[in-house]
């Protein structure tokens, strides 16, 4: 008597195209995404007095360093903007992007353990990072608003039309985080010194960032190399629209946009031809 031929529910396969994001099969694990979320959000401050609160104390320090440093000492303009307001609108994002840069780019090898036991989709794992950074901005940005609104009562501030931006703002910020990131985690698994170079890369990346100075600010070739920074158009945007000050113009933007697009390309050709033997050298 034959048996009936057993059929598989699910076969994983290695021979998808490097430009494959499998969104789908992200999709179905929409609730992994969630628990390493919940993860990263519990343990960021498990074991702490403060708790959350630290996503409001940090900025808040941050910001009054740069403002007696940078505002009180060098006397860096502000394009006449209040200086705090100025700072921590700064910082807010510069905050985000960082966080989920350097969380993005240990992907596989803080992930070695998990990857090696079970099969999931390995995108799962930076768009989680990214997603719990996300929660700490919205947290970090209420505070910006509440100062904002405080200096808008004052008649300080000129917001505009742009501040309908801002989601799209966020967006590229973390595209342009994670296609970075998946960059930096892919070769890592093979030269782990770059995940050392990458902290000092992005503490001198913020000083070409417009964070503590506006774009007005820079003079020559160092403002024609700081309109190819994809982060210039996103923190000049930000600032003009809720502030009403910089130096921004939609092709700015556009110039970042595009920046961005391409290096996350880049970042999902890399990340998806490592992700296939990345267990055989990590």
């Amino acid at each position: 008597m034959n048996e009936p031929q057993q059929k598989w529910t699910e076969t994983i396969d290695a021979n998808h195209s490097l430009f494959d994001l499998k969104l789908k099969e992200v999709w179905k694990y929409k609730d992994l995404v969630y628990m390493f979320v919940k993860r990263d959000f519990v343990s960021s401050f498990k074991q702490t007095i403060l708790g959350p609160i630290w996503f409001f104390i940090n900025p808040i320090l941050t910001t009054i360093v740069f403002l007696i440093i940078f505002g009180k000492i060098a006397q860096l303009s502000t394009d006449g903007a209040p200086p705090l307001l100025f700072y921590l609108g700064g910082v807010t994002l510069w905050n985000y992007f960082s966080s989920s840069l350097l969380a993005t780019s240990s992907t596989f090898t803080g992930n070695a353990g998990i990857f090696g036991k079970v099969y999931f989709p390995r995108l799962v794992t930076p768009i989680s990072i990214v997603i719990s950074n996300l929660m700490r901005f919205g947290v970090q940005l209420i505070l910006f608003i509440l100062v904002w609104a405080y200096y808008l009562s004052k008649g300080q501030v000129h917001p505009n039309i742009w501040v309908l931006a801002t989601p799209f703002l966020v967006i590229l910020m973390a595209l342009f985080a994670l296609g970075v990131g998946m960059i930096f985690s892919s070769l890592t698994t093979k030269y782990k010194d770059l995940s050392m170079l990458l902290g000092f890369g992005i503490s001198l990346y913020m000083y070409a960032t417009p964070v503590i100075y506006p774009t007005s600010a820079l003079r020559g070739v160092f403002k024609q190399i700081a309109l190819y920074n994809p982060l210039t158009g996103i923190f000049e945007c930000f600032k003009y629209a809720w502030i009403g000050v910089g130096d921004f113009s939609p092709a700015m933007l556009g110039i970042s946009t595009i920046i961005i697009v391409i290096l996350l390309m880049i970042g999902i050709v890399v990340f998806n031809k490592v992700e296939k033997t990345f267990m055989d050298t990590v």
